[in-house]
Order: C-alpha cells, then sequence, then structure tokens
C-alpha cells in the first residue's frame, strides 16, 4: 500500500477526472467545494501536464489519448477574438464540459474569459510535449502519424515559427501568457517560455512523419534549436566569471565584436545580486531584451533547462548547488519558490498594477508552488543529486496532504497557506505523486527519462 499522502494524491487525481461522452478526457484544476476562483472546475492544459505524467507512470495511457485528441479538435475554433483572425495552431487555456447525454458539450476559454483576456502561449507548447511523452510511453507512433495530428503539429509550426521583427531565436511573450498568469514584469523573452520552446522544437522535429516537405521543416527545426540554445548559454547563463564581466560592462557599443550585445548598464544590476552567486553555483536569469537583464531566479524555466539539457552537465550542478547554497530563500519549508526575490515596493505596485494576490511572498510573486517539486526532483535526480530530491519530498510529504493540497504557499520560508489559496488542488497532488515515483520507482524513473528529457546533456 502507498504511504497515506500518496494515496490521498491518488485519490485527489481520480475524484478531478473529467468525462466527454464517457471518456475521461482530462483532471479538473482544483476539487474544493468552497473553490475561491470561478474557473477552477475546468481542465487546464497546463495543469493537466503533471496529471498526465502521473498516468503515464501508471500505464494508462488512454486517458492522457483522449486529452490531446480533445484540445487537438479544439484547437483554432477561436476564429476571431478582438476584432481579428486567430491561427489554427492556436491551443485553449483551458476547457470544461457543460450539459448531459445530447446537449454535452465543450466549452473553451481562449483567454477571452481570463483575467486580463491574455492569450496563452504555454498550451501548444506543452500540447507538443506531452503528445511525444505519450508517444514514448505508450509505443502509439500510429497515432502521431494520424492526419488531424500531422496537420496539427504543423498549424502549431505555422504558428510559432512565424517571422517578426526580432533578430534572435527568442520567442516575444507578453505578460501574463503562461504559468505566471498576471501581471509580473515577464513582458519580453522570459526564460520559462524559452525553455518549453527548446522542449517543443525537438518534440515536433522527432514527431514529425517523413515527407518533401517535412524533412525540410526538419532541418528547420534543428537549426532554431540549435540557435536558440547557443542565445540561452550566451546571454541568459551568469555565473562568478560572467557576473565579474558584466559589473565592468562598457555601454553605447557599436560594431559585430562588442562584449556588451545589448548595451546593458552595469548599474542595472540589482543589490541583492552582491554575494548571491559563489565558485560553484550560476543559473539562467529570467530575461534578457535590449538594455535589460530580468536577474530573478525563476524555477520553473532553471528545473525545464535542466531536463530539456538546455543547461550542460556543469550548469545544472551550479543550478542545484544554487540551490543548496540558498536553500532557505529557495526552497524553505515547501518545495519550491516560483521565484526570486519577489518585487516589493513601489517596484510591486508599478510592475503589477498594485495586484493584491501578488503582494510580496505570496502567489507568483515570490509563493511557494507545490506543483513544482516534480521538476525540482526530476531535475535534482537526473543530475545525481539524490540528496536534495529527497530532502525536498519529504518536506512536501509531512504537510501537504494535511493541508488539504493548496495551490500555493506564502511567506519568505513558504510556511503559510496562501491567503487565497484554493485546497484539493490537483497538480499539488500530482507534483507529490510525480516526485515519489521517480525517487522510489525505477522504472517510472526511467519512464520519464525517455518520455519527458528530449535534450543530452552535454
Amino acid at each position: 500500500m502507498p504511504e497515506p499522502s500518496i494515496q490521498s494524491a491518488y485519490d485527489l487525481l481520480e475524484r478531478s477526472l473529467i468525462y466527454h461522452r464517457g471518456r475521461p478526457v482530462g483532471t479538473a484544476a482544483a476539487c474544493d467545494d468552497r473553490v475561491v476562483a470561478a474557473n477552477y472546475n475546468e481542465c487546464f492544459v497546463r495543469d493537466f501536464v503533471p496529471s498526465a505524467l502521473a498516468f503515464l507512470m501508471s500505464g494508462r495511457q488512454e486517458i492522457v489519448r483522449n486529452f490531446l485528441e480533445t484540445v487537438m479538435d479544439l484547437s483554432g475554433h477561436q476564429q476571431v477574438m478582438q476584432g481579428h483572425k486567430r491561427s489554427m495552431g492556436l491551443m485553449p487555456a483551458s476547457f470544461h464540459v457543460v450539459g448531459q447525454g445530447e446537449e454535452e458539450q465543450v466549452i473553451t476559454d481562449f483567454g477571452d474569459r481570463a483575467i486580463g483576456r491574455v492569450t496563452p502561449v504555454d498550451s501548444a507548447l506543452w500540447w507538443m510535449i506531452l503528445l511525444r511523452a505519450y508517444v514514448v510511453a505508450s509505443g502509439d507512433d500510429e497515432f502521431a502519424a494520424r492526419e488531424d495530428v500531422q496537420r496539427c503539429i504543423s498549424n502549431i509550426l505555422d504558428l510559432y515559427l512565424r517571422e517578426r521583427f526580432e533578430s534572435s531565436p527568442t520567442l516575444l511573450v507578453p505578460d501574463a501568457a503562461f504559468m505566471i498568469d498576471r501581471r509580473m514584469a515577464v513582458y519580453g523573452y522570459p526564460l520559462e517560455i524559452q525553455a518549453l520552446y527548446y522542449g517543443m522544437l525537438l518534440a515536433a522535429r522527432e514527431l514529425l512523419v517523413s515527407s518533401e516537405r517535412n524533412n525540410k521543416l526538419v532541418s528547420d527545426l534543428s537549426a532554431l534549436s540549435d540557435a536558440l540554445l547557443e542565445h540561452l548559454q550566451h546571454y541568459y547563463w551568469i555565473d562568478r566569471q560572467r557576473f565579474n564581466q558584466m559589473h565592468r560592462f562598457e555601454s553605447e557599443q557599436f560594431g559585430r565584436d562588442v562584449v556588451n550585445k545589448l548595451n546593458v548598464y552595469p548599474e542595472s544590476i540589482p543589490g541583492w545580486m552582491d554575494g548571491w552567486l559563489n565558485a560553484r553555483s550560476g543559473y539562467f536569469v529570467g530575461n534578457v531584451g535590449p538594455g535589460r537583464i530580468d536577474f530573478r531566479f525563476f524555477a520553473q524555466g532553471n528545473l525545464l533547462s535542466i531536463l530539456f539539457g538546455i543547461a550542460s552537465g556543469g550548469q545544472a550542478q551550479s543550478i542545484m548547488n544554487l540551490y543548496l547554497k540558498h536553500w532557505d530563500a529557495l526552497v524553505g519549508e515547501m518545495p519550491v519558490k516560483i521565484l526570486f526575490p519577489a518585487m516589493v515596493g513601489d517596484k510591486w505596485r508599478f510592475s503589477t498594477g498594485s495586484d493584491p494576490k501578488n503582494v510580496p511572498y505570496s502567489y507568483h510573486n515570490g509563493g511557494n508552488w507545490p506543483v513544482l517539486l516534480w521538476p525540482f526532483v526530476t531535475a535534482a535526480v537526473r543530475v545525481g543529486r539524490m540528496e536534495l530530491a529527497e530532502q525536498a519530498l519529504d518536506i512536501t510529504k509531512k504537510r501537504l496532504a494535511q493541508d488539504n493540497w493548496p495551490e500555493y504557499y506564502d511567506g519568505r520560508l513558504g510556511d503559510l497557506i496562501g491567503r487565497r489559496a484554493n485546497f484539493f488542488q490537483v497538480w499539488s497532488a500530482t507534483g507529490l505523486i510525480i516526485a515519489h515515483e521517480v525517487l522510489e520507482n525505477p522504472d517510472s524513473r526511467a519512464l520519464l527519462d525517455r518520455a519527458l528529457i528530449t535534450g543530452e546533456h552535454r
């Protein structure tokens, strides 16, 4: 029998299943009868990813296939929004089933019902990565080769590979368009989306059926993924050596061979960076653009960089060394803090619009999110840091189920249940399930290695 906390997590996952025409097609975001957020009875594409990985580990691949088909059929349905036509490659943020029998139908949200009316950038990226995970885990190559699935892959690539007024291979992203779904000064090229974009490119490259057109597209995907990897390595990675270089940047330089290519002024380096890195640590910064580096540490982007092979073996160790050096700040009493440090004072007021949900060290402004346990543990195990993985899992098992599976935690140490957190949050439970499986079950660990991790450590 599983441990009580793990069994409780599985029970919550089972209770969350959403059915359409008698088939399980997704999981609700939360199963709290007193749910604070009106749409948490819906299936969010990003929220379903850890549910899907848990199902793949337990041999329930058909649920993942049903989800992939459902979302694929919904893609492109939001043809017009705010007066302009949308791409067929656009995928919804969430969906839910209403009615019964012949009256049953699926209702979608492409951002038209969301707070702030922001279209999700990450849904299609996660869908592609999850499609590959399903195919690898199930061996169902015929599903990926289906004409409608291949057409959906092409539609997504048509959307994400369009020419833009940019000189870098990164993907431009508005505020609130991914897991950080409220205004948080992430406009530009946030690390999390660049990591997902890289993972999507690699997944698509493997999923496309061979043809004259696709062979050319695969070559283009390889060139773009190589360019994106080089860009992230050059502009986003920071360690002690790179920080010293930035500290002595000269600005207003012109030409191809300059060091400070983005014209970042040393005066923009925040004071908390002094002493933040030691000789053994490093990480990928949160955002990079002309004249700007966002030095905040974003957990999801760094952990996905390890899983997708963006980080080299040495860099992955440096990221884990940073966690070890700043354990209380980055992990605390409930893994894992979404970003550090939180914005406070005038910076918080101007950057979030005085968002009362994103007050300092709450929600997306430095809150602790149990769902991030799964990429943390998987990344730590991937690079042989078992002691960090075990410590994080142990902390979570002791409290999360007793607290009724909160969505997030507040406070500098993550010791306070989120002031406006929903309870019985499904991805908090599935984060624990995956982390436990990765540590305790060699078969699950091997499956995740094959199904999710698309990059190779160099």
